[in-house]
Protein backbone atom coordinates (compact mmCIF):
# COMPACT_ATOMS: atom_id res chain seq x y z
CA UNK A 1 0.00 0.00 0.00
CA UNK A 2 1.37 3.37 -1.20
CA UNK A 3 0.14 7.12 -0.29
CA UNK A 4 0.95 10.80 -0.41
CA UNK A 5 2.18 11.71 3.06
CA UNK A 6 2.45 15.40 4.51
CA UNK A 7 5.31 16.08 6.60
CA UNK A 8 4.85 19.31 8.73
CA UNK A 9 7.67 20.60 11.23
CA UNK A 10 9.37 23.53 11.70
CA UNK A 11 12.60 21.80 12.80
CA UNK A 12 14.47 20.37 9.42
CA UNK A 13 16.03 17.37 11.34
CA UNK A 14 12.77 15.38 11.97
CA UNK A 15 11.13 16.31 8.46
CA UNK A 16 14.15 14.65 7.17
CA UNK A 17 14.13 11.56 9.82
CA UNK A 18 10.38 11.67 8.91
CA UNK A 19 11.08 11.48 4.89
CA UNK A 20 13.66 8.94 5.18
CA UNK A 21 11.71 6.42 7.04
CA UNK A 22 8.23 7.18 4.89
CA UNK A 23 10.26 6.73 1.26
CA UNK A 24 11.79 3.61 2.67
CA UNK A 25 8.79 2.19 2.39
CA UNK A 26 7.89 3.42 -0.22
CA UNK A 27 4.98 6.39 0.18
CA UNK A 28 5.05 9.48 -1.60
CA UNK A 29 6.36 12.39 0.73
CA UNK A 30 5.61 16.13 0.20
CA UNK A 31 7.16 18.79 3.17
CA UNK A 32 6.28 22.05 4.85
CA UNK A 33 8.03 23.83 7.37
CA UNK A 34 4.96 25.43 8.69
CA UNK A 35 1.38 25.75 8.66
CA UNK A 36 0.81 28.30 6.90
CA UNK A 37 2.76 26.65 4.11
CA UNK A 38 1.11 23.23 5.21
CA UNK A 39 -2.60 24.66 4.84
CA UNK A 40 -1.60 25.35 1.08
CA UNK A 41 0.05 22.32 0.54
CA UNK A 42 -3.03 20.18 2.22
CA UNK A 43 -5.44 22.53 -0.19
CA UNK A 44 -3.55 21.76 -3.15
CA UNK A 45 -2.05 18.54 -3.35
CA UNK A 46 -4.89 16.51 -1.37
CA UNK A 47 -2.31 14.09 0.62
CA UNK A 48 -3.55 11.29 2.28
CA UNK A 49 -2.55 12.01 5.29
CA UNK A 50 -0.52 14.46 7.30
CA UNK A 51 1.82 13.90 9.94
CA UNK A 52 1.90 17.23 11.92
CA UNK A 53 4.23 18.32 14.39
CA UNK A 54 1.96 20.34 17.36
CA UNK A 55 4.55 23.05 18.67
CA UNK A 56 5.49 25.59 15.63
CA UNK A 57 6.27 29.31 15.65
CA UNK A 58 2.92 31.48 14.37
CA UNK A 59 0.42 28.69 13.76
CA UNK A 60 0.85 25.82 16.21
CA UNK A 61 -0.38 22.11 15.08
CA UNK A 62 -3.93 22.04 16.87
CA UNK A 63 -4.94 25.51 14.91
CA UNK A 64 -3.47 23.60 11.37
CA UNK A 65 -5.46 20.64 12.39
CA UNK A 66 -8.55 22.61 13.08
CA UNK A 67 -8.53 24.24 9.69
CA UNK A 68 -7.76 21.06 7.69
CA UNK A 69 -11.04 19.49 9.26
CA UNK A 70 -13.19 22.86 9.32
CA UNK A 71 -12.82 23.00 5.05
CA UNK A 72 -14.92 21.19 3.43
CA UNK A 73 -12.45 20.00 0.69
CA UNK A 74 -9.72 19.11 3.35
CA UNK A 75 -12.06 17.67 5.87
CA UNK A 76 -11.49 14.07 5.62
CA UNK A 77 -7.81 14.02 5.21
CA UNK A 78 -6.50 11.52 8.26
CA UNK A 79 -4.04 14.07 10.69
CA UNK A 80 -1.57 12.77 12.70
CA UNK A 81 -0.02 15.05 15.54
CA UNK A 82 3.33 14.09 16.02
CA UNK A 83 4.20 15.63 19.37
CA UNK A 84 6.76 15.56 22.22
CA UNK A 85 3.73 16.82 24.51
CA UNK A 86 2.57 13.21 26.16
CA UNK A 87 -0.22 13.90 28.67
CA UNK A 88 -4.04 12.86 28.47
CA UNK A 89 -4.75 16.67 28.17
CA UNK A 90 -2.89 17.43 25.53
CA UNK A 91 -4.31 14.43 23.30
CA UNK A 92 -7.92 15.73 24.56
CA UNK A 93 -7.06 19.05 22.53
CA UNK A 94 -5.72 17.35 19.71
CA UNK A 95 -8.98 14.72 19.88
CA UNK A 96 -11.33 17.86 19.95
CA UNK A 97 -9.23 19.70 17.01
CA UNK A 98 -9.98 16.76 14.59
CA UNK A 99 -6.59 14.87 14.67
CA UNK A 100 -6.81 10.79 14.27
CA UNK A 101 -4.02 10.07 16.14
CA UNK A 102 -0.91 10.97 18.34
CA UNK A 103 2.65 10.07 17.56
CA UNK A 104 5.33 10.58 20.53
CA UNK A 105 9.08 11.76 19.55
CA UNK A 106 11.06 9.41 19.49
CA UNK A 107 8.52 8.20 16.89
CA UNK A 108 8.58 4.23 16.63
CA UNK A 109 9.09 2.90 13.21
CA UNK A 110 6.61 0.36 13.53
CA UNK A 111 3.97 2.67 15.42
CA UNK A 112 4.38 5.10 12.84
CA UNK A 113 4.09 2.81 9.40
CA UNK A 114 1.39 0.77 11.16
CA UNK A 115 -0.96 3.96 11.82
CA UNK A 116 0.08 5.69 8.77
CA UNK A 117 -1.54 2.72 6.85
CA UNK A 118 -4.19 2.08 8.99
CA UNK A 119 -5.70 5.63 8.38
CA UNK A 120 -4.34 5.33 4.80
CA UNK A 121 -6.85 2.06 4.06
CA UNK A 122 -9.37 4.11 6.40
CA UNK A 123 -9.38 7.34 3.90
CA UNK A 124 -9.56 5.22 0.39
CA UNK A 125 -12.44 3.97 1.58
CA UNK A 126 -13.70 7.74 2.45
CA UNK A 127 -12.55 8.64 -0.84
CA UNK A 128 -14.70 6.27 -3.14
CA UNK A 129 -17.69 6.58 -0.76
CA UNK A 130 -17.29 10.28 -1.41
CA UNK A 131 -16.15 10.43 -4.95
CA UNK A 132 -19.32 8.45 -5.61
CA UNK A 133 -21.61 10.79 -3.17
CA UNK A 134 -20.31 13.96 -5.32
CA UNK A 135 -21.64 12.55 -8.49
CA UNK A 136 -25.04 12.50 -6.62
CA UNK A 137 -24.31 15.82 -5.35
CA UNK A 138 -23.39 17.24 -9.31
CA UNK A 139 -26.78 15.61 -10.14
CA UNK A 140 -28.79 17.82 -7.53
CA UNK A 141 -29.48 14.29 -6.01
CA UNK A 142 -28.17 15.54 -2.66
CA UNK A 143 -25.91 17.57 -0.72
CA UNK A 144 -22.27 16.51 0.20
CA UNK A 145 -21.99 15.58 3.84
CA UNK A 146 -18.98 17.45 6.03
CA UNK A 147 -17.01 15.12 8.54
CA UNK A 148 -17.84 17.89 10.97
CA UNK A 149 -21.73 17.82 10.66
CA UNK A 150 -21.95 14.18 11.76
CA UNK A 151 -23.99 14.24 15.25
CA UNK A 152 -21.22 12.83 17.31
CA UNK A 153 -22.61 14.32 20.46
CA UNK A 154 -25.57 11.98 20.51
CA UNK A 155 -25.49 9.43 22.11
CA UNK A 156 -24.46 6.00 20.37
CA UNK A 157 -25.05 2.36 21.41
CA UNK A 158 -21.35 0.61 22.22
CA UNK A 159 -20.33 -2.85 22.43
CA UNK A 160 -17.73 -3.49 25.17
CA UNK A 161 -15.88 -6.53 25.32
CA UNK A 162 -13.72 -7.07 28.63
CA UNK A 163 -13.38 -9.96 31.00
CA UNK A 164 -11.96 -8.12 33.49
CA UNK A 165 -15.10 -6.55 36.15
CA UNK A 166 -12.92 -3.49 37.87
CA UNK A 167 -11.74 -2.77 34.03
CA UNK A 168 -14.69 -3.03 32.75
CA UNK A 169 -17.03 -1.83 35.02
CA UNK A 170 -14.83 1.74 34.95
CA UNK A 171 -14.73 2.02 31.24
CA UNK A 172 -18.93 1.61 31.20
CA UNK A 173 -18.92 4.21 34.01
CA UNK A 174 -16.75 6.75 32.45
CA UNK A 175 -19.06 6.74 29.32
CA UNK A 176 -22.49 4.90 29.90
CA UNK A 177 -24.00 8.72 31.15
CA UNK A 178 -23.72 9.67 27.22
CA UNK A 179 -24.27 6.04 25.59
CA UNK A 180 -25.74 2.96 25.44
CA UNK A 181 -23.46 0.44 27.06
CA UNK A 182 -23.67 -3.17 26.21
CA UNK A 183 -21.04 -4.87 28.16
CA UNK A 184 -20.14 -8.79 27.26
CA UNK A 185 -17.49 -10.89 28.79
CA UNK A 186 -17.51 -14.18 26.60
CA UNK A 187 -15.87 -12.78 23.39
CA UNK A 188 -17.35 -14.95 20.98
CA UNK A 189 -20.74 -14.28 22.67
CA UNK A 190 -19.76 -10.42 21.50
CA UNK A 191 -19.07 -11.77 18.13
CA UNK A 192 -22.52 -13.07 17.58
CA UNK A 193 -24.06 -9.92 19.12
CA UNK A 194 -22.08 -7.52 17.00
CA UNK A 195 -23.28 -9.36 13.72
CA UNK A 196 -27.20 -9.49 14.82
CA UNK A 197 -27.43 -6.08 16.28
CA UNK A 198 -26.64 -2.45 15.12
CA UNK A 199 -24.16 -1.32 17.04
CA UNK A 200 -22.01 2.18 16.55
CA UNK A 201 -18.63 1.45 18.35
CA UNK A 202 -16.85 -1.91 19.49
CA UNK A 203 -14.76 -1.18 22.54
CA UNK A 204 -12.20 -4.64 23.15
CA UNK A 205 -9.81 -5.26 25.71
CA UNK A 206 -6.54 -6.73 23.94
CA UNK A 207 -5.52 -8.26 27.35
CA UNK A 208 -8.62 -10.77 27.05
CA UNK A 209 -7.82 -13.78 29.46
CA UNK A 210 -8.25 -17.04 27.73
CA UNK A 211 -9.14 -15.75 24.20
CA UNK A 212 -7.01 -13.89 21.48
CA UNK A 213 -8.45 -10.82 21.31
CA UNK A 214 -6.51 -10.12 17.72
CA UNK A 215 -8.60 -13.18 16.55
CA UNK A 216 -11.95 -11.37 17.71
CA UNK A 217 -10.80 -8.28 15.53
CA UNK A 218 -9.88 -10.48 12.46
CA UNK A 219 -13.34 -12.31 12.74
CA UNK A 220 -15.43 -8.56 13.00
CA UNK A 221 -13.75 -7.55 9.90
CA UNK A 222 -14.04 -10.69 8.45
CA UNK A 223 -17.97 -10.75 8.86
CA UNK A 224 -19.80 -7.87 5.78
CA UNK A 225 -22.43 -7.03 8.98
CA UNK A 226 -19.56 -6.18 11.07
CA UNK A 227 -16.49 -5.09 8.57
CA UNK A 228 -17.59 -1.47 8.99
CA UNK A 229 -18.48 -1.09 12.60
CA UNK A 230 -15.07 0.75 14.25
CA UNK A 231 -13.21 -1.26 16.50
CA UNK A 232 -11.10 0.45 19.30
CA UNK A 233 -8.77 -1.08 22.05
CA UNK A 234 -7.31 -0.97 24.82
CA UNK A 235 -4.50 -2.27 25.52
CA UNK A 236 -1.17 -1.91 28.44
CA UNK A 237 1.61 0.17 27.44
CA UNK A 238 3.81 -2.66 27.12
CA UNK A 239 1.81 -4.65 24.43
CA UNK A 240 3.19 -2.74 21.69
CA UNK A 241 3.90 -5.42 19.27
CA UNK A 242 0.08 -6.95 19.75
CA UNK A 243 -1.37 -3.32 19.36
CA UNK A 244 0.63 -2.94 15.91
CA UNK A 245 -0.79 -6.26 14.99
CA UNK A 246 -4.39 -5.21 16.08
CA UNK A 247 -4.09 -2.02 13.81
CA UNK A 248 -3.10 -3.94 10.56
CA UNK A 249 -5.85 -6.14 11.51
CA UNK A 250 -7.93 -3.17 11.21
CA UNK A 251 -8.73 -1.89 14.61
CA UNK A 252 -9.52 1.84 14.06
CA UNK A 253 -8.32 3.21 17.37
CA UNK A 254 -6.43 2.58 20.31
CA UNK A 255 -5.99 3.70 24.30
CA UNK A 256 -3.42 3.42 26.60
CA UNK A 257 -3.67 1.94 29.83
CA UNK A 258 -4.16 3.59 32.68
CA UNK A 259 -7.57 4.94 30.56
CA UNK A 260 -8.03 8.62 31.40
CA UNK A 261 -11.52 9.64 31.38
CA UNK A 262 -11.45 12.35 29.05
CA UNK A 263 -9.80 10.68 26.64
CA UNK A 264 -12.05 8.27 26.47
CA UNK A 265 -14.85 10.51 25.92
CA UNK A 266 -13.10 11.98 23.26
CA UNK A 267 -12.18 8.65 21.05
CA UNK A 268 -15.28 7.62 21.57
CA UNK A 269 -17.08 10.84 20.23
CA UNK A 270 -14.19 10.68 17.25
CA UNK A 271 -15.13 7.36 16.28
CA UNK A 272 -18.75 7.85 16.33
CA UNK A 273 -18.19 11.10 14.07
CA UNK A 274 -16.56 9.16 11.70
CA UNK A 275 -18.66 6.00 11.81
CA UNK A 276 -22.38 8.53 11.11
CA UNK A 277 -20.08 10.55 8.47
CA UNK A 278 -19.42 7.14 6.76
CA UNK A 279 -23.23 5.46 7.25
CA UNK A 280 -24.56 9.31 5.81
CA UNK A 281 -22.04 8.31 2.79
CA UNK A 282 -23.31 5.33 2.32
CA UNK A 283 -27.02 6.47 2.53
CA UNK A 284 -26.38 9.13 0.28
CA UNK A 285 -25.12 6.68 -2.32
CA UNK A 286 -27.68 4.50 -1.93
CA UNK A 287 -30.10 7.26 -2.62
CA UNK A 288 -28.13 8.39 -5.74
CA UNK A 289 -28.58 4.67 -6.88
CA UNK A 290 -32.21 4.56 -5.86
CA UNK A 291 -32.88 8.17 -7.73
CA UNK A 292 -31.05 6.86 -10.81
CA UNK A 293 -33.79 4.09 -11.13
CA UNK A 294 -37.05 5.86 -9.82
CA UNK A 295 -39.24 7.99 -11.54
CA UNK A 296 -39.99 11.09 -9.47
CA UNK A 297 -43.87 11.34 -10.04
CA UNK A 298 -45.11 8.23 -9.67
CA UNK A 299 -41.82 6.22 -7.77
CA UNK A 300 -42.56 3.35 -9.61
CA UNK A 301 -39.35 2.16 -11.60
CA UNK A 302 -38.36 4.21 -14.76
CA UNK A 303 -36.94 2.83 -17.99
CA UNK A 304 -33.08 2.43 -17.27
CA UNK A 305 -34.27 -0.11 -14.72
CA UNK A 306 -36.51 -1.99 -16.58
CA UNK A 307 -34.23 -2.07 -19.30
CA UNK A 308 -31.77 -3.92 -17.04
CA UNK A 309 -33.59 -5.80 -14.68
CA UNK A 310 -35.88 -7.16 -18.05
CA UNK A 311 -33.02 -8.53 -19.60
CA UNK A 312 -32.60 -11.17 -16.58
CA UNK A 313 -36.35 -12.03 -15.96
CA UNK A 314 -36.41 -12.94 -20.00
CA UNK A 315 -32.98 -15.21 -19.58
CA UNK A 316 -34.55 -16.71 -16.72
CA UNK A 317 -37.85 -17.10 -17.86
CA UNK A 318 -35.77 -18.74 -20.96
CA UNK A 319 -33.32 -20.98 -19.41
CA UNK A 320 -36.20 -22.38 -17.14
CA UNK A 321 -38.46 -22.76 -20.46
CA UNK A 322 -41.43 -20.17 -18.04
CA UNK A 323 -43.71 -17.91 -19.88
CA UNK A 324 -43.45 -14.55 -18.96
CA UNK A 325 -45.78 -11.36 -20.64
CA UNK A 326 -45.22 -8.17 -20.81
CA UNK A 327 -48.25 -5.51 -20.70
CA UNK A 328 -47.87 -1.82 -22.35
CA UNK A 329 -50.05 0.37 -21.09
CA UNK A 330 -50.60 4.11 -22.59
CA UNK A 331 -53.53 6.34 -21.19
CA UNK A 332 -55.91 7.41 -24.20
CA UNK A 333 -56.22 11.60 -25.35
CA UNK A 334 -53.57 11.98 -22.64
CA UNK A 335 -52.57 15.27 -24.58
CA UNK A 336 -56.28 16.62 -24.21
CA UNK A 337 -55.68 16.51 -19.96
CA UNK A 338 -52.43 18.70 -20.57
CA UNK A 339 -54.01 21.24 -22.65
CA UNK A 340 -57.62 20.97 -21.03
CA UNK A 341 -56.91 20.67 -17.39
CA UNK A 342 -53.44 22.07 -16.80
CA UNK A 343 -50.14 20.30 -16.44
CA UNK A 344 -50.79 19.78 -12.68
CA UNK A 345 -53.42 17.66 -13.73
CA UNK A 346 -51.72 15.76 -16.09
CA UNK A 347 -49.35 14.92 -13.32
CA UNK A 348 -52.08 14.02 -10.89
CA UNK A 349 -53.59 11.72 -13.63
CA UNK A 350 -50.04 9.99 -13.92
CA UNK A 351 -49.94 9.50 -10.35
CA UNK A 352 -53.42 8.43 -9.92
CA UNK A 353 -52.89 5.47 -13.04
CA UNK A 354 -49.82 4.31 -11.58
CA UNK A 355 -51.34 3.79 -8.08
CA UNK A 356 -54.42 2.07 -9.83
CA UNK A 357 -51.64 -0.65 -11.77
CA UNK A 358 -50.08 -1.36 -8.14
CA UNK A 359 -53.52 -2.02 -6.69
CA UNK A 360 -54.57 -4.62 -9.26
CA UNK A 361 -50.87 -6.61 -10.27
CA UNK A 362 -49.13 -8.81 -8.47
CA UNK A 363 -46.07 -8.14 -5.91
CA UNK A 364 -44.08 -10.16 -8.33
CA UNK A 365 -45.04 -8.42 -11.24
CA UNK A 366 -42.69 -5.19 -12.14
CA UNK A 367 -44.52 -2.44 -12.73
CA UNK A 368 -42.42 0.55 -14.87
CA UNK A 369 -43.10 3.61 -15.89
CA UNK A 370 -41.69 3.58 -19.96
CA UNK A 371 -41.87 7.29 -20.24
CA UNK A 372 -44.63 9.79 -20.99
CA UNK A 373 -48.10 8.39 -20.33
CA UNK A 374 -46.95 5.16 -21.29
CA UNK A 375 -46.41 2.45 -18.22
CA UNK A 376 -45.02 -1.29 -18.65
CA UNK A 377 -45.69 -4.10 -16.73
CA UNK A 378 -43.39 -7.48 -16.69
CA UNK A 379 -44.91 -10.42 -15.28
CA UNK A 380 -43.19 -13.86 -14.49
CA UNK A 381 -44.28 -16.76 -15.26
CA UNK A 382 -47.84 -15.52 -17.06
CA UNK A 383 -48.72 -16.63 -20.10
CA UNK A 384 -50.65 -14.68 -22.60
CA UNK A 385 -54.22 -15.98 -21.30
CA UNK A 386 -53.61 -14.70 -17.94
CA UNK A 387 -52.01 -11.45 -18.72
CA UNK A 388 -54.88 -10.62 -20.54
CA UNK A 389 -57.32 -11.56 -18.16
CA UNK A 390 -54.72 -8.94 -15.51
CA UNK A 391 -55.08 -6.46 -18.36
CA UNK A 392 -58.68 -5.95 -18.65
CA UNK A 393 -58.96 -5.72 -15.36
CA UNK A 394 -56.81 -2.87 -15.06
CA UNK A 395 -58.81 -1.22 -18.27
CA UNK A 396 -61.86 -2.15 -16.08
CA UNK A 397 -60.37 -0.11 -13.21
CA UNK A 398 -59.27 2.67 -14.63
CA UNK A 399 -62.11 3.43 -17.02
CA UNK A 400 -64.90 2.32 -13.92
CA UNK A 401 -64.19 5.30 -12.02
CA UNK A 402 -63.82 8.69 -12.62
CA UNK A 403 -60.27 10.21 -11.58
CA UNK A 404 -60.94 12.94 -9.00
CA UNK A 405 -58.41 15.36 -9.23
CA UNK A 406 -57.72 18.65 -7.23
CA UNK A 407 -56.46 20.72 -9.57
CA UNK A 408 -59.20 20.32 -12.38
CA UNK A 409 -62.99 21.45 -12.10
CA UNK A 410 -64.54 18.21 -12.54
CA UNK A 411 -63.25 14.20 -12.25
CA UNK A 412 -62.11 13.41 -15.57
CA UNK A 413 -62.89 10.47 -17.25
CA UNK A 414 -59.68 8.10 -17.97
CA UNK A 415 -58.91 5.40 -20.40
CA UNK A 416 -56.09 3.02 -21.66
CA UNK A 417 -55.20 0.79 -24.61
CA UNK A 418 -53.11 -1.53 -23.19
CA UNK A 419 -50.93 -3.97 -26.03
CA UNK A 420 -49.92 -7.38 -24.68
CA UNK A 421 -46.83 -9.77 -25.93
CA UNK A 422 -44.84 -12.48 -24.12
CA UNK A 423 -41.94 -14.88 -25.17
CA UNK A 424 -42.60 -16.78 -28.44
CA UNK A 425 -39.26 -18.52 -28.93
CA UNK A 426 -36.07 -19.07 -26.38
CA UNK A 427 -33.96 -16.70 -28.50
CA UNK A 428 -36.51 -13.49 -27.73
CA UNK A 429 -34.97 -10.42 -26.41
CA UNK A 430 -36.49 -8.00 -24.43
CA UNK A 431 -36.37 -5.95 -27.65
CA UNK A 432 -38.17 -8.35 -29.31
CA UNK A 433 -40.90 -8.30 -26.94
CA UNK A 434 -41.63 -4.88 -26.68
CA UNK A 435 -41.98 -4.15 -30.35
CA UNK A 436 -44.83 -7.15 -30.01
CA UNK A 437 -46.46 -5.50 -27.52
CA UNK A 438 -46.18 -1.60 -28.97
CA UNK A 439 -47.70 -3.76 -32.28
CA UNK A 440 -50.43 -4.95 -30.34
CA UNK A 441 -51.17 -1.54 -28.51
CA UNK A 442 -51.10 0.73 -31.97
CA UNK A 443 -53.64 -2.21 -32.95
CA UNK A 444 -55.92 -1.52 -29.69
CA UNK A 445 -55.46 2.37 -30.40
CA UNK A 446 -56.73 1.93 -33.50
CA UNK A 447 -59.62 -0.16 -32.95
CA UNK A 448 -61.30 2.76 -30.94
CA UNK A 449 -59.30 2.62 -27.58
CA UNK A 450 -59.94 1.32 -24.19
CA UNK A 451 -59.37 -1.77 -25.12
CA UNK A 452 -57.06 -4.90 -25.27
CA UNK A 453 -55.01 -6.47 -27.76
CA UNK A 454 -52.70 -8.95 -27.81
CA UNK A 455 -49.87 -10.90 -30.01
CA UNK A 456 -50.82 -14.63 -30.34
CA UNK A 457 -47.92 -16.64 -28.12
Amino acid sequence: MTARVLVVDDVLANVKLLEAKLTAEYFGVLTARDGKEALGIVERAHPDIVLLDVMMPGMDGFEVCRRIKQNPITHHIPVIMVTALDSPADRVQGLEAGADDFLTKPVSDIALLARVRSLVRLKMITDELMMRAATGERMGLQDLPMLSEAEAELGGRILLVDDRANSRNRTRAIISDAHEVTVEENPQEALFRAVDSQFDLMIVSLSLANFDCLRLCSQLRSVDRTRGLPILVICEPDDMARLIRALDLGVNDYLLRPVDKNELQARVRTQLRRKRFADRLRANLEQSIEFAVTDPLTGLHNRRYMEGHMATLVDQSAHRGKPLSVLLLDIDHFKAVNDTHGHDSGDAVIREFARRILNNVRSVDLVCRYGGEEFVVIMPETDIQVAGTVAERLRERVAGEPFDIPSADSLLNVTVSVGIAGIENPIDTPADILRRADEALYRAKRAGRNRVAATAA
